[in-house]
Order: structure tokens, then sequence, then C-alpha cells
């Protein structure tokens, strides 16, 4: 498989693990809450972490209907325009190594190899087509590791909100944009 073709499963299967995991999260929220508290706490103080978080869980819930409504009803399967919002530049990826194996163990340094990500051949459209993926599957790879530290590792309350909002909130974002622009405005899907 190629790597072009393999940018939608890649997409789909990120965004159902992280799926899976905010659902996980849901399940056992009890241990959660008590990490967003102080080991004396009272029952409003429980009670009002565990609708905090309730209502994130629930609201990330509502994100992901969207987004996954975008993506089976194609608007954004397929969609090249989201390279304009790619944070990795989708030519090029720099790569950093570390080379400490001489048989003297003298430092050489830092060597930076410049790398080109697409081979010669593969047209405009398609790099495109590469970049589309990266920030929605970027996001949702982040989210999935971030909330099994969260849920693991049993971090507070007030990171789950960061976690929120980059990796639900824009994610969520874009395709609510390319949902107006192919229902509101009549435009392509691709």
């Amino acid at each position: 498989m190629s790597a072009i073709s393999s940018l939608v499963p890649a997409r789909f299967l990120t965004v159902i693990a992280h799926l899976v995991i905010v659902i996980a999260i849901f399940w056992s929220r009890e241990n959660s809450v008590k990490a967003c508290l102080p080991l004396d706490y009272t029952n409003e103080e429980y009670s009002l972490e565990d609708t905090r978080l309730v209502v994130g869980l629930s609201v990330t819930l509502g994100l992901f209907a969207v987004e996954l409504a975008g993506f089976f009803s194609g608007v954004s399967m397929f969609n090249n325009n989201q390279g304009l919002l790619c944070i990795l530049p989708s030519g090029a990826m720099i790569k950093e190594f570390r080379i400490n194996a001489l048989p003297n163990n003298s430092d050489v340094g830092t060597l930076i190899i410049l790398k080109k990500l697409h081979p010669e051949g593969i047209n405009r459209q398609e790099r495109n087509l590469v970049g589309s993926y990266s920030l929605a599957t970027a996001c949702h790879a982040c989210g999935s590791v971030a909330l099994l530290f969260f849920l693991f590792e049993q971090w507070t309350c007030s990171i789950y909100w960061w976690i929120f909002g980059f990796c639900s909130i824009i994610p969520a974002l874009y395709e609510m944009v390319l949902l107006f622009a192919v229902f509101g405005l009549k435009k392509k899907p691709l």
C-alpha cells in the first residue's frame, strides 16, 4: 500500500483510537475525578469535578460525531485542502541524528539530514493529499497518547482541557468549515 492510499485508513484509525480512549475515560471517570481532588474532599467538590469532566467528555463525543459524519459522508475523506492547516511542511522533513558510536567515543556532533518526504514523480495534487491528513491524524494520534497518559497516570482534570483544546477542537472546527463549504456553499468535497 502506497503512502497516498494509506492516509485514509490512518486517519480513520487514529480517530477511532481517540474515540475509544475517550469512551474508556467516560466509563472509568471515578479515578480521574479523584485525581483532580485534594486528599480530603467533600461530596460537593467531587460532584463539581465529576460534572466538569462529564461535560468535557460529552462535548468531545459531540465533536467526534461531527468529524465522523463529515468523514463518512465523503466531505473530508479525500479532501486535499487540509494541507493549508498542516503544521509540518508536506515537502520535506528534517531528521536529526546524534552520532556517538565512534571507536574512540569522540563526539562528532549533530548531523542534520534533510530528507525528501516525497520521492520524485509524485504530482502536486498527491502531495497536497499527503499534507491534508497530517493535521487531523497528528491531532488524534497525539490526543490518543495524551489521553492514555491522562487515564493511566491519573493526571489532573485541568490537563484534560488542554488535550481537548489541541486534539479535539482543531480537527472538529476544520471539519465544520468543510461541512459548511460543501453543504452551505455547495462546493465540491474534493
